[in-house]
């Protein structure tokens, strides 16, 4: 049966992240060996922690990769910091396409993994079918909701805090233009731009957000010439919501500004603090997405023997599980900051409702 839970433990968590280290932006090692299929795989068994572990805890990527900057890195980071502080056992294998997901999937399980991670919604109906066909396995995965009894899923509030971000363009534009870029067109993805134009015109309703999709979360060129097109149009302020592809927008959004455009242009990250990997000078905020606060703490149940499976967690605004990171003072005026946290507060308390589709 189904389970609806909010993780209460999740700002404790994400404080004890902070004191982890999980801001490190450095990639993680992707050194290893391919595999049959097309992915990449990478493990760990260094530590230097105290109290020990045997867990042995698998992770499978989208096609995004593990260096995305992104959601799946910041996966990543998350058994890394328990790997530092409990010894447990980790590895992840990096999909080529979607047809190494359910291969990857199955290396874990039949390895004998105690958790293995699916991260993104993608990875979706394979999770179910691996689930389904191993009932023994424990299974996590972000971003979509799997019906299965060994499987917890966790998905979050996307539009809320893409709303706040949007609030934070609509502010700021000096042009009046703005663009979304994301990756493929899916729900999570949806739930990223409605809420972000919505942000964008209840800050200032002579703005306009301007959306495209790239068609994939692996593609830096792709992204760097929409958000060519994008600038060219006239947008000062562009939210990626497409993993890699995102970082091509980071890329051209630099090289603008170094040419000393006339018009200077930002980005808005997603997922992770990207002022972290690209600089306060072109990262105007991001939308923080704590993907590692519940793989640190779905894990972290296992490790303790507290494992639920069927439940679906959904991490929202109240919860900590997006929202704007410390590092947006570096750009945004007292002003703007108190505009959304009042905003923040509407949302919180209901008066705000923030569309998803």
């Amino acid at each position: 049966m189904k389970k609806t839970l909010k993780l209460s433990l999740v700002m404790l968590l994400a404080f004890t992240m902070i004191l982890a280290g999980c801001g490190n932006n450095k990639p993680a090692n992707n050194s290893g060996s391919s595999t049959e299929g097309g992915s990449t795989e990478a493990s760990s068994g260094d530590n230097t922690a105290s109290t020990k572990s045997n867990a042995k805890i698998g992770l499978v990527t989208d096609i995004g990769g593990v260096n995305d900057k992104s959601f799946n890195q910041s996966a990543w980071e998350a058994l890394e910091a328990l790997n530092s502080e409990s010894g447990i056992e980790h590895k992840y294998l990096q999909s080529g396409s979607s047809a190494d997901y359910i291969p990857n999937l199955n290396q874990f399980v039949q390895g004998g993994y105690d958790l293995t991670w699916a991260i993104g919604f993608d990875l979706g109906d394979a999770t179910k079918q691996v689930a389904d066909a191993n009932p023994n396995a424990k299974l996590a995965i972000i971003d979509s909701v799997v019906d299965a009894p060994n499987v917890q899923s966790v998905t979050f509030a996307e539009n809320e805090g893409s709303f706040l971000v949007g609030v934070v363009a609509g502010l700021t534009t000096k042009t009046n233009k703005i663009g979304f870029i994301g990756g493929a067109e899916s729900p999570v993805i949806k739930r990223f731009e409605v809420g972000f134009i919505a942000g964008v015109k209840a800050a200032n309703p002579d703005a306009t957000v301007t959306p495209t999709y790239a068609g994939a979360y692996d593609k830096p060129d792709i992204g760097k010439s929409l958000a060519s097109q994008l600038y060219d149009s006239g947008a000062d302020i562009i939210f990626p919501a497409a993993g890699q592809t995102g970082n091509g927008v980071f890329n051209e959004a630099t090289a603008r500004n170094k040419a000393g455009g006339a018009t200077k242009v930002w980005v808005i990250g997603v997922d992770k603090d990207q002022s972290l990997e690209f600089g306060d000078e072109v990262t105007l905020t991001s939308m923080m997405k704590r993907v590692d606060v519940a793989v640190k703490t779905i894990t972290q149940e296992v490790i303790d023997g507290k494992f639920e499976g069927g439940k679906i967690t959904t991490l929202t605004l109240k919860d900590d599980g997006v929202g704007l990171p410390e590092t947006s003072k570096a750009n945004l005026s007292q002003e703007v900051l108190d505009k959304v946290e009042e905003y923040k507060q509407k949302i919180i308390s209901g008066e705000i409702t923030v569309p998803a589709e």
